[in-house]
C-alpha cells in the first residue's frame, strides 16, 4: 500500500494479525475516507509521525509520499512547519530521516 508495499504480507505467525488490523483500519478506513486528498493525507501523516518520534515509519511514509507525487520541497516545508508545533529536536530528526530517503529516491543523473 505504501509505495507498493503490503504490510499484511510482511509477517506470518506472531504479529500477522496486528499487521492485518493496521492494513484494514488504515488503508480500508482512514485513507479511503472522503474529505482530504492523498497529498494532504501524506503531509499530515508526516507531521503526526514527527510529533510521535516514529522515525522508522516516517522513512516509509516519506518514500511513499515521493512515489505518490509529493515533492521533496513540500516534504521539507511540512517538516519545517512541524518544528513550531512538534519541537525543533523532533523536526530536526525527521528532516535527517527525510533527507536520507530523498537522496536514496532521487533519480540517478
Amino acid at each position: 500500500m505504501l509505495g507498493g508495499e503490503d504490510r499484511s504480507r510482511e509477517r506470518t505467525g506472531f504479529g500477522a494479525a496486528y499487521e492485518d488490523f493496521v492494513t484494514r483500519m488504515t488503508w480500508g478506513g482512514t485513507w479511503a475516507r472522503p474529505g482530504l486528498d492523498r497529498r494532504t493525507r501524506f503531509l499530515l501523516t508526516l507531521t503526526a509521525l514527527t510529533a510521535g518520534g516514529h522515525l522508522d515509519e516516517l522513512a516509509v511514509h516519506v518514500r511513499a509520499a515521493l512515489s505518490a507525487g509529493v515533492t521533496a520541497d513540500e516534504i521539507e516545508e511540512t517538516l519545517l512547519h512541524a518544528a513550531t508545533y512538534c519541537g525543533v529536536p523532533a523536526a530536526g530528526a525527521a528532516i535527517s530521516v527525510a533527507a536520507r530517503v530523498v537522496a536514496q529516491e532521487a533519480p540517478a543523473s
